[in-house]
């Protein structure tokens, strides 16, 4: 079984409601954790969006 982490809070989704936490990615914040390993991402916002770097998952980014 794998274990997803809240992109947002760092915590483990099953651990508690994160409706907050997904509010806040789908509105105004770029991801600040890893949901594979819930480690601190690097985050760079730009005007045309933003890049979250995972030191071991790579790269994602907005699609705006």
């Amino acid at each position: 079984m794998t274990t997803v982490f809240c992109s947002f809070c760092g915590k483990e989704e099953a651990d508690g409601d994160h409706a907050f936490c997904r509010q806040r990615l789908s509105v105004i914040d770029p991801p600040r954790y890893c949901s594979e390993c819930a480690r601190r991402m690097v985050v760079q916002v730009t005007p045309d969006g933003w890049a979250a770097r995972c030191s071991r998952h790579g790269e994602i980014t907005s699609a705006r």
